[in-house]
């Protein structure tokens, strides 16, 4: 086993180091929703304080039904009986590893934790390439192949996951390859584990979200939480919708030895959350357009400097590909953008991807502000782009990319190809 401290907590750590000591940094390397908790959410929290008990394994049934009533409002018919809340999404996907067993099919590149996790329980993931321009699946076509190889050599495949939307790449994949990719999870009798925490922020409202959950019930777990939609990182609270009885008992089985049951004051305010007040869902609409308009802007950049990028679709990440710089791998060009321009980014090895790809992932959501009166003057701001602090990382971001433009017409290391033109935005 050879796990790590975590890429992006590494990362954030460090780059707070930097600014500490004084040095100018633009932050793209960390996921966090960058805004301030709702009011009303802090009111339920401080309400809920005293509530110091334990609590069910499963989580409260307040929040459980809530939970399930978010599902319903979505499509998909939900057992509060078969949802199981925990302390962030993230404990829940180690979790489930565990209570499915076997090996997992996970898309490439894909989140740094999925493949961690899988080696903390002893399994092996089967990275197979999500299709060109669908980040945070497997290309369907490739993994009944895979996952047909590894069994003939005598592996245990028993799951596969997809993020919807992406991170890292910010995509959403389309409702043919989900359709695809459900069939082919039938055929080969595996678990389907849909990590949807950045749903709610898929830029376009009219979008056509399909969860697998939506055509293979029986056999999709579907894990999100409030740390993305609602900027609630640190009260780490998840929630999980399994297809069976069965794999919730193995589930809560794993949880009763790990984290015993969730906070009990978090799980009250989120309970209040997934009933989607009128006051959370205007949040979450302010939170959506933000991301949106920043994400875009940040896309633009890259596509004016002649970065290969597809363009985002929900959340608040991007994935481009300086191929054609003269760096050995990304995280020399992650090292080189952070020493030499300022710029905090994660390489994409980081993501399971090949080291010699100069593909990088880039996190836009800690551009809203340094303070909190920033941060809501974003939210609310007509323009977020004219606002002197957002304007200024846009610069910055300009900065450095045209410093490494810069370096193709150097006669020496670290020259740029000839710009080619970037795809159009899908």
């Amino acid at each position: 086993m050879n796990v790590t401290l975590s890429a992006t907590l590494a990362a954030n750590e460090d780059i707070e180091r930097r600014r500490r000591a004084g040095e100018r940094v633009l932050h793209l390397a960390f996921g966090e929703a960058g805004l301030p908790v709702h009011p009303a959410l802090c009111e339920r929290l401080a309400a809920a304080s005293g509530h110091n008990g334990y609590g069910p394994v499963a989580g409260a049934a307040t929040l459980r039904e809530a939970a399930a009533g978010y599902w319903r409002r979505r499509g998909l018919p939900t057992d509060p009986e078969l949802v199981v809340c925990g302390p962030g999404s993230k404990p829940l996907l180690y979790g489930l590893l565990l209570a499915i067993g076997g090996d997992i099919v996970l898309p490439m590149p894909s989140w740094v934790s999925y493949a961690a996790q899988a080696d903390l329980v002893g399994a092996r993931p089967l990275f197979v390439p999500a299709p060109p321009g669908e980040g945070g699946v497997p290309d369907p076509e490739r993994v009944a192949s895979t996952v047909l190889h590894a069994r003939s050599q005598g592996r245990d495949v028993r799951s596969l996951l997809v993020t919807l939307p992406d991170n890292p790449s910010g995509t959403l994949a389309t409702a043919h390859t989900i359709r695809r990719l459900t069939e082919i999870a039938r055929d080969l009798d595996l678990t389907i584990i849909s990590d949807e925490i950045y749903r709610d922020l898929v830029h376009d409202p009219a979008t056509n979200f399909l969860s697998p959950a939506d055509l293979a019930p029986e056999r999709t777990v579907i894990t999100s939480g409030l740390s993305k939609s609602l900027a609630l990182g640190g009260w780490r609270i998840g929630v999980a919708r399994l297809p069976s009885a069965e794999l919730r008992d193995r589930l809560l089985a794993v949880a009763s030895e790990i984290w015993s049951s969730p906070a009990a004051p978090v799980q009250q305010a989120a309970a209040y959350a997934y009933t989607e007040p009128a006051e959370l869902v205007e949040r979450i609409d302010e939170s959506r357009r933000l991301h949106a308009t920043v994400a875009r802007a940040v896309y633009e950049r890259f596509v004016l400097a002649g970065v290969r990028v597809d363009a985002p679709q929900g959340g608040f990440y991007l994935y481009p590909d300086f191929t054609g710089l003269d760096f050995a791998t990304s995280a020399e060009l992650t090292a080189n953008l952070l020493d030499e321009h300022g710029v905090g980014v994660l390489p994409g090895h980081a993501f399971g991807d090949d080291p010699r790809a100069l593909r990088v992932r880039v996190a836009t959501s800690l551009l809203y502000g340094e303070t909190t009166e920033q941060r809501l003057a974003a939210l609310s701001a007509p323009d977020p782009l004219e606002l002197p602090w957002i304007s200024a990382s846009l610069d910055h971001l300009n900065e450095a990319l045209t410093g490494l433009n810069a370096l193709r017409r150097a006669p020496a290391r670290h020259r740029l190809a000839p710009l080619v033109p970037a795809p159009a935005a899908r």
